[in-house]
């Protein structure tokens, strides 16, 4: 990146890259797209990715959101969220008559491929993630009774395994990359055979957004992160900034959420946006700050990021025609 020489007066530093990840973009197109194709509703099990307004903004067209399978009435579209979800819920899936369409990120699943792999190959896996988020549900259902969650260096202490000769780690894709090996690095004093997956875990743009935060966390007394509370990457470049030397950093989702008293004393704020915030939402922050005189924008670029996914396979066929098949098979009357 370079870093940017200090300029007079108040200012920002906005971290690079911004906006929607390729995940996140893939996952909010396939709704979009599956609402003009097919019309609404179409049912999005969890929220599609862990942002209030995308999903504020996908309802207002017509997606409903549900938090279980059989939420969703049979003969409809179902659309699994960019986290990925467990084989038992395709399952569910099959026996509500739901045609299904997968937007989990391809990232999410090449870990689940991943545990399958050493699954199959009677490993012991340990799968380094937060309990509870959907993300770690998902990959555990893959191969549960080969996995353990370790959600963070203090579980370490009570891991069991059968074999320290056959055991693997993976981990969630949104962890900090720090937190991660920290783990890593505990469970590697516990158990010296483990081995590390084939390839990187973390996602490329959860990594690129952190890298930039440590960049400019130097710099700025506070740190402004754009992101939803329960999105996991958000809340890491949160920690990641307070580590990097920011005197404080807080998580807001919208622009009105910032408290003008945060400013006081401030001439340098940090601004950052987690991988599944829209651009808009990044920009609006950018004018309440230069409205209160931080009108001199520094960009600290950690990467470029060109990665793009294709839209779910799903989306070429017509779902609509599926779904009452689905339903005429199992009543027995005919779609004519």
């Amino acid at each position: 990146m370079g870093r940017m020489t200090a300029s007079s007066g108040r200012r920002v530093l906005l971290a690079a890259p911004r906006g929607y990840c390729a995940g996140v973009d893939r996952a909010v197109i396939a709704v979009e797209k599956a609402l003009e194709q097919y019309g609404a509703p179409v049912y999005v099990r969890h929220e599609i990715v862990h942002n209030k307004y995308v999903v504020q903004t996908l309802e207002k067209k017509g997606a409903i959101f549900v938090e279980r399978t059989e939420e969703v009435p049979e003969g409809n579209i179902v659309m699994f969220s960019a986290h990925g979800v467990a084989p038992v819920v395709h399952e569910e899936a099959a026996r509500g008559r739901l045609a299904t369409i997968d937007a989990t990120c391809p990232l999410v699943t090449k870990v689940h491929k991943e545990a399958v792999r050493f699954a199959n190959e009677d490993y012991d896996i340990l799968l380094i993630g937060h309990e509870g988020h959907e993300e770690v549900i998902g990959t555990s259902g893959e191969a549960p009774d080969h996995i353990t969650i370790v959600d963070g260096p203090e579980d370490v202490a009570k891991v069991e395994v059968r074999d320290e000769s056959k055991i693997v780690w993976l981990s969630q894709t949104t962890l900090s990359v720090d937190e991660t090996m920290e783990t890593v690095d505990a469970l590697k004093e516990k158990f010296p055979q483990l081995i590390s997956p084939p390839s990187d875990d973390i996602c490329y743009a959860t990594q690129n957004r952190q890298l930039a935060v440590k960049q400019m966390g130097a710099e700025a007394e506070l740190v402004i992160v754009v992101g939803s509370r329960n999105s996991s990457n958000s809340v890491r470049l949160v920690e990641v900034a307070k580590l990097a030397g920011a005197r404080e950093a807080y998580l807001v989702d919208f622009a009105d959420e910032i408290d003008e008293a945060w400013l006081e004393g401030v001439t340098t704020v940090g601004v950052t946006s987690g991988a599944s915030v829209p651009e808009v939402l990044v920009e609006e922050v950018l004018e309440y700050l230069s409205q209160r005189g931080f009108g001199d924008v520094e960009l600290v670029k950690a990467a470029e990021e060109s990665i793009t996914f294709s839209l779910p396979k799903e989306l070429r066929r017509d779902l609509r025609e599926e779904a009452a098949a689905l339903v005429a098979e199992r009543t027995g009357t005919s779609k004519e």
